[in-house]
């Protein structure tokens, strides 16, 4: 014999609480799709400085060095590219695809004055580096101390 359960119509209702609750979820834990022009995905790297040089490290498999864009101004680092699908393979062939594409970036905030105008890039095995010489008046230097007389 069936349970008879007694219908609330408000039941259905959201309470405000549930409502502002779904709100900051939606907005904080899943972040909302990028709108059109901007960067779809961070890019990863590694920022790390020596006495010399601040040395900047990203992996950018499957790019060409040629799309990305490097610049600096000031003491911010912009890096920007895009990984291009092939469009080898038809739609309806694929099993599965997990590779990403689409624009990716980043900009950061050196951690001291750089040299711009004498920094270098390099690409090698799919990671770019950074090379980029301390300004003269952020290097440390060794102060010659004399004995007096």
């Amino acid at each position: 014999m069936a349970d008879i359960v007694r219908w609330d119509p408000f039941e259905s209702f959201m309470t405000a609480r549930q409502m502002m609750n779904r709100l900051l979820e939606d907005a904080w834990v899943r972040p909302m799709a990028p709108l059109a022009g901007e960067i779809e995905r961070p890019l990863s790297v590694d920022v790390y400085e020596t006495d010399d040089e601040v040395v900047v490290t990203a992996p950018v498999p499957g790019v060409k060095p040629e799309d990305i864009d490097v610049s600096i101004q000031g003491n911010s680092l912009s890096i920007k590219g895009e990984t291009k699908m092939e469009r080898d393979v038809s739609e309806e062939n694929f099993y599965r695809r997990e590779r990403r594409y689409g624009k990716f970036g980043r900009q950061i905030m050196l951690p001291t004055v750089v040299q711009s105008e004498r920094a270098e890039a390099r690409f090698e095995n799919g990671v770019l580096t950074l090379h980029m010489p301390k300004a003269e008046e952020v290097r440390p230097r060794k102060i010659q101390i004399k004995a007096a007389a």
